[in-house]
């Protein structure tokens, strides 16, 4: 006879031990996210933590490097996810990491998944620019009509949590596997808020504008996807980018003129570590440090 006691013990002891298992992975433990009336949303200010293996760190201003420091040269990594990195990439494999332990500079990461550069140029304006001596926008080729519409994302797009999960059981089953069964939000290999704006990012203007204002030298890197390093071009939009700098003799450093190969992306668009440390070397050579 069946002692159902004893299976409910056996079966909470499972439990038990499959969620402490999942915590140590850093389930639970995902970077939060604050709304924004200006720039939509950032990662909350002053977090660190380890997720899925990998750390990160935030700093006071929600930039994902050290605080400013008072010893070095600064120079701002700005972008969207790319140079961001994400969770699937240690703190200490981004390129901006990097750059600050083999330069005289450091490199303040000042990025959130899916900002366009008029996202960052409205944070930089609350902001400042943090005493630098260059700026780097980091894009794509999809950045030149990422435009913000404000749609409300944190705590509602599972990308951008605003608390934690209670369980993490419960985190396991409702962002990741129903939604790779069933489809959703939750499941996407490149954690992005897909924008379709019409016209041409204000954010390039208003960094230019910005960047002159603190006389500071604003250099763009424009990152490839990889079906753009299969075409050997850009796509449309990434024109309008080259174009743009072009026409006010902005600085621009093209990967695709650089190397990049597939095997230096983990998707589409986001860098592993080998193209996170190939991001590194080519600004540090490209910028002369």
């Amino acid at each position: 006879m069946i002692n159902i006691k004893r299976v409910f013990l056996v079966f909470l002891s499972f439990v038990i031990c499959f969620e402490l298992i999942l915590r140590m992975f850093g389930f639970c433990n995902a970077p939060l996210y604050y709304a924004s009336p200006k720039y939509e949303y950032m990662t909350l200010p002053n977090q660190n933590g380890k997720r899925f293996g990998n750390s990160y760190y935030f700093n006071e201003f929600s930039q994902r490097s050290g605080s400013p420091s008072k010893k070095k040269k600064r120079i701002l990594g700005i972008g969207d996810s790319v140079i961001n990195g994400g969770v699937p990439t240690d703190q200490d494999s981004l390129a901006t990491t990097i750059l600050s332990e083999t330069t005289n500079f450091q490199w303040l990461n000042i990025s959130a998944g899916s900002w366009g550069p008029d996202n960052i140029a409205a944070y930089l304006s609350d902001f400042g620019t943090f005493e630098a001596e260059k700026m780097i926008l980091v894009c794509s080729s999809h950045d030149s009509h990422d435009n913000m519409d404000f749609s409300p994302v944190v705590g509602v797009h599972p990308s951008y949590p605003n608390n934690q999960y209670s369980l993490a059981i419960l985190e396991l089953f409702e962002r990741y596997l129903l939604p790779r069964i069933f489809g959703g939000e939750g499941y996407k290999g490149n954690e992005n808020v897909i924008k379709n704006g019409l016209t041409f990012n204000s954010g390039f203007d208003s960094l230019l504008k910005i960047a002159s204002r603190h006389r500071v030298d604003l250099v763009i890197y424009l990152h490839p996807e990889q079906s753009e390093i299969e075409m050997g071009k850009y796509h449309v939009q990434g024109v309008e980018i080259v174009e743009w700098a072009e026409k006010h003799n902005i600085k621009i450093i093209k990967g695709l003129d650089n190397g990049f190969s597939q095997n230096d992306f983990r998707d589409n668009i986001h860098l592993n570590e080998k193209g996170q440390r190939k991001l590194a070397v080519v600004l540090k050579e490209r910028l002369n440090l």
